[in-house]
């Protein structure tokens, strides 16, 4: 994957500091909710995001996994 940085920005004056893509108002959260929702990565550039493209997609999952991926956890059970 080249920079994240080329795809995710956290700006704290642009959408709360909320991680978008860049150059866009694009929250990353909404588009993993899509693809959570199963929706294709076509239906996400054709309907909802047609400024993004597969590198964003591939950038927000690797965001997400590396926010996860040193963390412990409880069980929730």
């Amino acid at each position: 994957m080249k920079k994240l940085s080329n795809y995710i920005t956290a700006n704290p004056n642009i959408c709360h500091g909320q991680p978008c893509f860049a150059g866009t108002r694009i929250m990353v959260y909404l588009v993993l909710e899509l693809l959570e929702a199963g929706t294709s990565p076509e239906e996400i550039f054709k309907d909802y995001y047609p400024k993004l493209t597969k590198k964003h997609l591939e950038a927000a999952l690797h965001y997400a996994a590396e926010l996860v991926k040193d963390e412990q956890y409880l069980s929730l059970t």
